[in-house]
């Protein structure tokens, strides 16, 4: 489909997906949207979504070119949507400017817009075009894209390690594996999640905070720490077990804590009390059932979800396919055959039985490295 535009499309899509990206800590639950306005070969106005509620990618490149808009081409990395919601729709504002080509790097996957928006602007005489440096679009806003197509969010797990495949030593002793950058690098993905998952038995280790410790200047397209959103921290525990005095509970943000169905109602009533919100999930072979926490969260409108937790609910979560990237951070070091492994896998017994990965991204973080791996089809 690239091949039907020409270098200087690609070049002002690139610049509009520059721009989608400075969305990135901040447009949850929206998509992340960028748009360039080019009119004789020149850019005339840009903008992107900064959060949900305000104007989207078009209206601010509009608003930033002004009268140029008129017979200007919009390069948008999503299609503008054509529905009321927080804001009127981006097809209007387009139309009302005077725009005379759309360029969509991908159709919305929301099913309120799903080609509508190209269809309003083809029908009021916009000359419209698809297709250009998609997969680059896709990767922009993996959350959205699955949520609105399969009603879940999409699942990142990750996980630190030794160079010989350790995350604590035998005693539970785990800080740090990893160097500062690796930690910093963490911390971003913290923030470009909805929310974070752990189990109890990290809570009751570690007490762990689960929040994005960063400023707004840590971030790109952050304007100031008003901008930060927190994510929803999500904490499963069937019995139901949570520390009232857990740190978490006394933080900004929102705590989920996701219970089993005979988890004992006076504990729930208590945390609640003391600042947890409380859903009951139904329990399979490995505890809780995780296709039913990951609709919930679809449900409140949860993009990405980023799970941080020990060896036990990892494995469960790869087990039950719900992984959809793995991130490894490797230290260079050793540990021993003494400490603790990876991943909790009973059942992979036999070489059929692995769990085999693709990998997609090596970097070096500090003296570390990352590796970026999605689960093969099993």
């Amino acid at each position: 489909m690239d091949d039907a535009f020409s270098p200087d499309d690609h070049r002002h899509m690139a610049r509009a997906l520059q721009m989608a990206r400075l969305g990135r800590y901040t447009t949850d639950p929206n998509p992340r949207v960028g748009c360039v306005l080019v009119k004789d070969g020149s850019v005339v106005g840009e903008g992107f979504h900064r959060r949900a509620g305000e104007p989207h990618a078009e209206r601010m490149a509009i608003a930033d070119a002004g009268d140029k808009a008129r017979g200007a081409t919009a390069y948008v990395t999503l299609e503008p949507c054509c529905h009321y919601g927080k804001t009127p729709p981006c097809t209007e504002g387009l139309l009302e400017a005077g725009v005379a080509r759309v360029v969509a790097a991908m159709a919305d996957p929301n099913p309120l817009v799903a080609g509508k928006g190209l269809q309003q602007l083809t029908d009021a005489g916009v000359a419209v075009a698809s297709g250009l440096l998609e997969a680059d679009a896709r990767g922009l806003n993996p959350g959205f894209i699955k949520r609105m197509s399969e009603h879940k969010p999409y699942v990142r797990l990750k996980l630190a390690m030794s160079l010989d495949g350790r995350t604590a030593m035998a005693s539970g002793e785990s800080k740090w594996i990893t160097g500062e950058a690796a930690r910093a690098d963490v911390q971003r993905l913290r923030a470009g999640s909805s929310a974070i998952v752990t189990g109890i038995g990290t809570v009751l280790a570690d007490d762990p905070s689960m929040n994005v410790r960063l400023s707004a200047s840590d971030l790109p397209g952050v304007e100031d720490d008003d901008f930060l959103l927190q994510p929803l921290r999500v904490v499963l525990d069937s019995q139901a077990r949570m520390p009232l005095g857990a740190n978490m509970l006394s933080l900004p943000g929102s705590t989920l804590l996701c219970v089993g169905e005979q988890a004992q109602q006076s504990n729930v009533d208590a945390l609640q009390s003391a600042g947890a919100e409380v859903v009951r999930l139904p329990s399979g072979a490995n505890g809780l059932r995780l296709d039913v926490l990951l609709a919930e969260l679809a449900k409140r409108q949860i993009n990405e979800v980023l799970f941080e937790c020990g060896a036990t609910l990892a494995g469960a979560a790869i087990q039950a396919s719900i992984v959809d990237e793995l991130i490894i951070y490797i230290a260079p070091h050793l540990m021993g055959d003494a400490a603790r492994g990876l991943v909790a896998l009973p059942g992979v017994d036999r070489m059929l039985d692995r769990i085999g990965l693709d990998l997609r991204d090596v970097r070096q973080v500090g003296p570390d490295l990352r590796l970026t791996y999605v689960p093969l089809p099993r």
